[in-house]
């Protein structure tokens, strides 16, 4: 008989976890070895009991995010961690990805499915929701916008919250050349508003 999964679950909710401890419970080949509130205990515990898979949910209060602890608990190259959440905006999905989860599940899909995306995870295989793997592939098909280097220094600075006077004295352009060059920010984007086009170009990664 081969040795059970192990798992590690971190969620900021104390009923979440005991939901998905009763729930994992019913099955005899997945073992829950720990529990964790925050990112920072995940990433303890994760340490010191070395389980097969992290089941970790992104948003988790005060201290670091679930992607930060993916990172760190990824890093290591022995933990799979497979994302649970209710989130699936494309940054946080990029961000996970690119912290180093093996998987990324939404806590809407049926028991059966996230059981198999656990099993997945232990062997290092990927697992995402369809609505996840839905919006990895419509990003891939659809290319980033190109902005100048200009447009992209004043994008910089509008992602610092600068309004346009302090912008054109930081770059020693004039008001009226930063109104044009956001005009085209807009345009690229497809959005109308100073806060959309930050929003937008973080989740297009380009800003840092």
């Amino acid at each position: 008989m081969t040795a059970p999964v192990r798992i590690l679950l971190c969620d900021d909710h104390a009923v979440v976890r005991a939901g998905l401890l009763a729930l994992i419970g019913s099955e005899p080949d997945i073992e829950v070895v720990g529990e964790a509130g925050s990112g920072e205990e995940a990433v303890a515990l994760a340490t010191r009991l070395a389980p097969d898979v992290v089941l970790m949910d992104l948003q988790l209060g005060k201290g670091i995010d679930g992607v930060e602890a993916t990172r760190r608990i990824a890093a290591t190259g022995t933990v799979h961690v497979l994302v649970l959440t209710t989130y699936d905006t494309d940054a946080d999905i990029t961000r996970a990805i690119e912290a180093g989860a093996t998987g990324y599940l939404l806590k809407a899909e049926r028991p059966e499915e996230l059981f198999a995306a656990i099993r997945a995870a232990a062997q290092g295989r990927t697992t995402l929701s369809p609505p996840v793997a839905d919006r990895v592939m419509a990003r891939m098909r659809t290319p980033r916008p190109t902005l100048t280097d200009r447009e992209l220094d004043i994008l910089g600075q509008l992602s610092r919250g600068l309004g346009n006077r302090d912008i054109a004295r930081a770059l020693f352009i004039s008001e009226a050349t930063v109104k044009t060059h956001l005009g085209r920010i807009y345009d690229k984007l497809g959005v109308d508003t100073r806060a959309g086009a930050v929003s937008v170009a973080k989740e297009q990664r380009l800003l840092p």
